[in-house]
């Protein structure tokens, strides 16, 4: 701790701060060389905070260990992923279902009629899975079944780490960058959480969905990220909701061309398969959540919370909609407060308030679903607003809730995923996901006002505090860029 103080005066040799991502390029290396005096001779200060430094150099060696220790962490946890999620299979036989319905989804092509109709049964808890996607994903599916199972079950989770990896490097330069080692530490944590470990053991393909979103939002080039959006609304509805991000951004191109080429994938399935797509549409679509154990614990939606309260399917009822009319108008009030960080909106922070919002308006989001926790949790550990006060805490909390599997404990007190009943402790403990989602949007909307009203004031004299952190955007929405923010594009 170094702290000199004068009469009503203070003065505080700092360090210079460490670079994490950059240990060996000397910035922050030894504090004799890299200390500077802070003098303020004619601030006056009524109290004097000590500067503690002792911690620092630990916490910057600790790192750095780690850092240079990522690639073998990797490598093992993604080994220990792998084995566990292989025995446990087979062992039980109830890992990789979903995957399963993708293969058997591809395969019922051969028979036509049959694609809506069969059901894979879970060997381990006997639920009817059906093939609850649209005909275009049938299609996109229907080469796995020429593949044994076993080879598909494996490249789909070396796959699905993979994307775990991208969505953790995406997330890094939307907030700034980030080393490919720290992005190797957050992969062989993430694949170990309920929503990302969850999605590799039973083979979802939401990650894909995720990364793909990402980088359609990253992306400058409005054929790009429309292409991106229309082709993964096509093969899973869900990512449909991102269109309201370009929407809001009013990247009009891009929002018009998601939906034309999602309108493309629905006019080929008709063409290729035109009983399926008219069963489908609007058939199989107006039934969603119908058929589907909505009051299991593993259903964090707000329909999926309201059921197990009240002891039945609410459906879409007055109390499902009222959550959805406020969850609404949060999330409105979120996107206001992300529309000026750091001189422009934070891209990253906006599509996560999309995201969440499509998560509790479901009429299920399984466990597995939540991957949208991996960006979050990258935002509010890096984000612009990471030193802000809540930041690390929200950060904390999720990061508690994906490892210690909340959902997952409390059903292991559901004797059926079918029952909707239970006691009110155990249903109001079922909505952490919810409260944690609904929380971190108030979080954002408190912030943004703090912020908003310290611009103000900066603005009417000059102030003492440090500038705000600017995430990186690459560049503003509407901005003539590449995807490379270094070369120059048109954005459309």
């Amino acid at each position: 701790m170094v702290q000199r103080q004068f009469s009503g005066m203070t003065s505080v040799a700092q360090p210079e701060p460490f670079d994490y991502d950059h240990p060996g390029t000397g910035r922050g290396r030894g504090f004799a060389s890299n200390r500077a005096l802070i003098s303020h001779a004619a601030i006056p200060v009524s109290y004097s905070r000590p500067v503690r430094t002792e911690s620092i150099p630990l916490t910057r060696d600790r790192f750095a260990r780690l850092q240079a220790w990522a690639p073998v962490l990797l490598a093992v946890s993604v080994i220990a992923r792998l084995a566990s999620n292989t025995g446990y299979y087979l062992i039980e036989g109830d890992a990789f279902f979903d995957l399963r319905v993708y293969v058997l989804g591809g395969a019922a092509l051969n028979h036509a009629g049959s694609l809506y109709e069969f059901f894979y049964v879970d060997p381990l808890k006997g639920e009817h899975l059906p093939f609850t996607y649209p005909p275009f994903a049938a299609m996109v599916f229907y080469p796995l079944h020429l593949l044994p199972f076993g080879l598909i079950a494996f490249l789909w989770q070396a796959a699905m780490v993979a994307a775990v990896y991208g969505t953790v490097r995406l997330s890094q330069r939307f907030v700034g960058g980030g080393s490919r080692r720290t992005a190797m530490l957050w992969t062989a944590v993430a694949i170990w959480m309920e929503a990302p470990g969850g999605s590799i053991q039973v083979g979802q393909i939401g990650i894909f969905l995720m990364l793909a979103v990402l980088y359609a939002v990253y992306s400058t080039r409005w054929w790009v990220s429309g292409l991106l959006i229309g082709l993964t609304a096509g093969i899973k509805l869900t990512p449909a909701i991102t269109g309201l991000y370009f929407v809001g951004v009013r990247r009009w191109g891009t929002a018009l061309f998601s939906a034309v080429v999602f309108f493309a994938t629905v006019g080929l399935s008709y063409l290729l398969l035109p009983d399926e797509t008219r069963r489908y549409f609007p058939g199989r679509l107006g039934e969603a959540g119908q058929d589907l154990p909505v009051g299991s614990f593993w259903n964090q939606s707000w329909r999926g919370g309201m059921s197990r309260i009240m002891g039945h399917d609410v459906g879409t009822g007055p109390l499902v909609i009222g959550a959805l009319v406020l969850t609404a108008v949060l999330s409105v009030f979120a996107w206001r407060a992300l529309a000026s960080v750091g001189g422009g909106r934070d891209r990253l922070g906006s599509l996560l308030v999309i995201q969440i919002f499509g998560l509790v308006a479901s009429p299920v989001a399984w466990t597995h679903h939540w991957v949208w926790v991996i960006p979050l949790m990258i935002w509010l550990f890096h984000g612009p607003w990471r030193a802000k006060p809540g930041a690390r805490a929200l950060g904390w909390m999720w990061f508690v809730l994906m490892i210690v599997s909340v959902p997952t404990l409390l059903s292991s007190a559901q004797s059926s995923i079918h029952d909707i009943s239970q006691p009110w402790y155990l249903a109001w403990a079922g909505l952490v996901y919810i409260v944690a989602a609904v929380a971190t949007i108030i979080w954002m909307i408190i912030t943004g006002r703090r912020v908003a009203a310290a611009d103000e004031s900066d603005a009417d004299g000059p102030g003492l505090g440090r500038p705000p952190i600017a995430p990186y955007s690459g560049a503003a929405e509407g901005t003539a860029e590449h995807d490379d923010p270094r070369r120059g594009h048109q954005q459309r």
